[in-house]
């Protein structure tokens, strides 16, 4: 039986390590021991770390909405409960945007809401 060299996929594996460990501090960007353990990490921080942006950014919308509802006199829990009695189908991601972008358009809402 022939002898097997896998010097080059070795070569390959452990570049493409390296690679991803590019801009890491100290050993964990050079050692592969320790780049491995560091690409296994951060792959977990971002599996995790995509779904909190979801549970970020709904509290940024539930925010900026709140602060333009207080401006007009009225709480945004208030406003939430007014909106679904009145059948307006608008998500948090849309009213966010409005309260930012189009203040005159939101304060429409709130006083049709009241």
């Amino acid at each position: 039986m022939p002898r097997v060299k896998r010097g080059k996929n070795h070569l390959k594996k452990r570049r493409k390590i390296l690679k991803a460990v590019k801009g890491y501090r100290g050993g964990r960007k050079s050692k592969i021991k320790l780049a491995k353990t560091a690409i296994k990490k951060a792959g977990v921080y971002a599996y995790r770390d995509r779904r909190n942006k979801k549970r970020t950014m709904r509290q940024l919308w539930q925010i900026k909405i709140n602060a333009l509802c207080r401006e007009n006199g009225l709480s945004y829990s208030k406003f939430i409960a007014g909106l679904k009695k009145n059948d307006i189908d608008l998500d948090r991601k849309i009213l966010a945007q409005l309260a930012e972008h189009f203040p005159q358009v939101f304060t429409k809402l709130i006083e049709k809401v009241r």
